[in-house]
């Protein structure tokens, strides 16, 4: 059993695949084995939680995740505690080791109860697994209602209840956890959507069961390796970036992006302002040069394109969209692209040539690419960036918690990093900015796009608690 510390690069495993795994594991054991093992990996977290726990409430659904809550009861039982159990109702129905944990339960002379007991140090939440897809039932409903007003501190099994596992959707009401214990596999929906304001602290325990021959459904980024900076090199070997965006009234966006370029480690940044009464230099970063995009050769350059572009970057998206070879598209430049087909058209051409594009829409900015809602790129956030991805035959940063990285025959990825810190003005103009750096530097796109995503994230991690994180502080973090 081990905590999820985001230090390296984690499987992640969808509802299907676990199943499988699920099921290789029971039949390699007795019966009930497995459900024993579950129960003891969750008694044995919950002493190492909560050390001082005397009275646990362990809140069970009708399920093999209310087994699980069973079976850690015993061994709580036998530890010296006093597991108080509800929510069981009627027993009959039961999958056969639900059942049987159900049975010893009784035999053990477990404390059966109709409410949560009036102190308790400690919730387990055991009301729904790994089988949930919303939305909520009545009864499982009011449990988690209950669990959610008492208080006390819950570890839930496998999944906070009412959490989708596969998506991280939340369809009506889901428990707020302060840890949870995954079985057998890591699953994506804790790590993106709504999973990381539910999930808590998340460990793993993966009860001796061999992933090898299963495929991950998705990858939760490491941290990476970034690339040497070789001594004898120059300003040259690290490439171009050219920023083409800022509109009047939006000229921040550009230099936000241009900044950021500049601090992770662009070997020259240039910046064409659609603002015709825009600044010519930036007193406070003289390495920026500012030059009409007209005058540039694109096809050596990695062009951030977009960042406060307002209508006018349409104008320039044929041009960018013909002769970048390395691009990366945010902001208006994607609200641009959803608007034109010949466009889109224009952009799915690029792969055939060979050409890095990298899309880093937030969600709104997805569901007009999409032709959908945000409610339905919120709902699956994994399905939808693979969508993109596939549509327009690039890379896609579906941005939020949990950013999604996506591309065409790859295995998705979700990035762990990043906080409610970022939650502000010109931090995606950052973000741009960043994989506008890492391409420049010769990184694929897919690998541009993960480290980048993960540094960003990682810079709000780490920032000052007492400091307000602004975007132009990010940008010079790099």
């Amino acid at each position: 059993m081990r905590p999820i510390l985001f230090d390296r690069t984690e499987a992640l495993y969808q509802r299907l695949a676990t199943r499988t795994l699920e099921q290789t594991a029971a039949a390699q054991r007795p019966p009930q084995a497995l459900m024993q093992a579950a129960g003891l990996a969750v008694a044995r977290l919950a002493r190492a939680v909560a050390p001082h726990a005397r009275t646990v409430w362990i809140a069970c659904g009708a399920g093999n995740n209310g087994g699980d809550g069973l079976e850690a009861a015993l061994h709580l039982q036998s530890g010296g505690l006093t597991p108080v159990i509800t929510g069981l109702g009627d027993a009959t129905g039961r999958p056969a080791d639900a059942q049987a944990a159900w049975q010893r339960a009784q035999a053990r002379g477990l404390r059966i109860s109709p409410a949560p007991p009036p102190q308790a140090d400690l919730c387990i939440d055991a009301v729904l697994g790994l089988g949930f897809h919303g939305p909520v039932r009545q009864a499982a409903g009011a449990q988690i209602a209950a669990i959610n007003a008492s208080g006390v501190p819950v570890l839930s099994i496998d999944l906070p209840s009412g959490l989708d596992g596969d998506t991280g959707a939340v369809p009506g009401q889901a428990v707020r956890a302060r840890w949870t214990l995954c079985l057998l596999t890591l699953k994506p929906g804790l790590f993106t959507a709504q999973g990381r304001d539910h999930s808590g602290q998340v460990w793993l325990d993966e009860l001796a069961a061999s992933t090898a021959r299963i495929s991950p459904s998705a990858w939760l980024l490491g941290p990476g390796t970034p690339p040497a900076r070789l001594h004898a090199s120059h300003k040259g070997s690290y490439g171009d970036v050219v920023v083409i965006g800022g509109a009047p009234g939006m000229t921040g966006a550009a230099l936000l992006a241009a900044s950021a370029a500049l601090h992770a480690g662009a070997g020259r940044v240039l910046v064409d302002l659609l603002d015709p009464a825009g600044p010519a230099w930036d007193t406070a970063q003289p390495e920026l040069m500012f030059r009409p995009a007209d005058t540039l050769a694109l096809q050596g350059a990695t062009v951030v394109c977009g960042c406060g572009g307002g209508d006018a970057v349409a104008q320039a998206l044929p041009r960018v969209l013909a002769q970048a070879t390395r691009l990366v598209l945010d902001a208006d430049a994607l609200h641009a692209l959803s608007r034109d087909t010949a466009l889109q058209h224009q952009l799915a051409q690029r792969a055939e040539r060979d050409f890095a594009t990298v899309l880093t829409p937030h969600p709104l900015e997805a569901a007009r690419l999409l032709h959908s809602s945000v409610t339905e790129v919120q709902a699956d956030r994994l399905r939808q960036a693979q969508a993109l991805a596939e549509r327009f035959a690039c890379t896609v940063v579906l941005k939020g918690s949990g950013s999604v990285i996506a591309q065409p025959g790859q295995v998705s990825a979700i990035n762990p990093t990043g906080s409610a810190r970022l939650a502000s003005a010109g931090t995606g103009d950052v973000l741009a900015g960043f994989i506008g750096a890492a391409l420049a530097n010769g990184l694929p796109a897919w690998d541009a796009a993960c480290s980048a995503v993960y540094r960003h994230g990682l810079h709000a991690d780490q920032w000052p608690g007492t400091q307000a994180l602004s975007a132009s502080a990010l940008a010079q973090r790099g």
